[in-house]
């Protein structure tokens, strides 16, 4: 497939140079740029999300222990009687099997992220090391 492609007259003259000194074609350099770059975007690392076939179901059997609970001993408290429980990941939380500490999803992917929570609760969860998104809910 042959098409165009419209470039800064400057951009052109760099490829052209390069091109030249490593004797080859402009267009072999801008090939070899896109491939690279859709390789790289191959291998990036995709977000980690559950299963929305898993995720629906302990969305509607903790929704009342994410509603109602007070506070977060209150919130692991009602989720360990379930068999689950709460655990820190990256900047946020994620629910883990109580049992194994298998991690099942995102508490954000139940509807209930970090900073909602935080909002709630109007303090970090005990131990979680991201203290910052507390300063950013109080507008600190």
């Amino acid at each position: 497939m042959e098409t165009s492609l419209r470039l800064d007259p400057a951009v052109w003259s760099v490829l052209e140079r390069i091109a030249r000194e490593d004797d080859v074609s402009v267009g072999q350099i801008i090939r070899e740029a896109i491939n690279r770059d859709i390789r790289r975007r191959a291998e990036a690392k995709t977000p980690v999300r559950a299963d929305e076939r898993l995720v629906a179901p302990l969305r509607a059997l903790l929704a009342d222990d994410f509603a109602y609970s007070r506070n977060w001993e209150d919130l692991q408290k009602r989720l360990l009687a379930k068999g689950y429980r709460l655990a820190e990941a990256g900047g946020g939380l994620i629910l883990q099997a109580h049992d194994s500490g298998h991690r099942l999803c995102k508490a954000s992917e139940l509807g209930y992220s970090y900073s909602a929570l935080l909002r709630r609760f109007d303090c970090v969860f005990p131990g979680h090391a991201h203290t910052a998104p507390l300063r950013r809910v109080r507008g600190h």
